[in-house]
Formats: structure tokens, C-alpha cells, sequence
């Protein structure tokens, strides 16, 4: 999968405002209301990255957890990153 242009990154991003660009990644981070749901909610991610084969960089802050996609092998933001980010955050409304 071949890296975005900044232009493609734009107008994609403005499909994702929830997200934001860092340079070569973009990032969200979600609060929950414990460590519990938390967890719960990184597992289901875990799941589904497992599955779609695009892993991303989780960090854990009792209850905030950050997201942070990049596709690695084209060394930044590709259409997988923000098809995964969309999942994220429809994985958000759903149990």
C-alpha cells in the first residue's frame, strides 16, 4: 500500500475528527470510566487489528487509552490507517 500525500491526508482526516495528524501517524486517545473498560475495549482492538493485519501502537494510562496508526512498511500514513481508525471508532458505539 503506497504512503498518502499530505493533500490525500487533508481530506481524509477531515472524515476522522476525532483523530489528529501527527506527521507521520495519526493519533486518538479515549477515556473510559476505569481501568476495566479500558482493558476490555483494548482487547476487542486487539482482536480486530489481529484480523485486519494492521497493528497499532496502544498506550495505556489506567483509563485513557492513545491510538496511534501508521503503516510501517510504506514509512507512514496510508488507507489502511484510516480505515482502521474508523473501526476504532465504530467499534466505540458497539458492544
Amino acid at each position: 500500500m503506497s504512503k498518502l500525500t499530505t493533500r490525500q491526508i487533508d481530506a481524509a482526516i477531515k472524515d476522522a475528527p476525532e483523530w489528529t495528524n501527527t506527521g507521520e501517524a495519526i493519533q486518538r486517545t479515549i477515556q473510559f470510566p476505569d481501568f476495566a473498560a479500558a482493558m476490555a475495549f483494548v482487547n476487542r482492538i486487539a482482536a480486530a487489528a489481529e484480523q485486519a493485519q494492521h497493528h497499532p501502537d496502544i498506550l495505556i494510562r489506567y483509563n485513557k487509552v492513545t491510538f496511534t496508526l501508521s503503516t510501517h512498511d510504506a514509512a507512514g500514513l496510508t488507507k489502511r490507517d484510516f480505515d482502521f481508525a474508523r473501526r476504532i471508532d465504530a467499534m466505540l458505539t458497539t458492544k
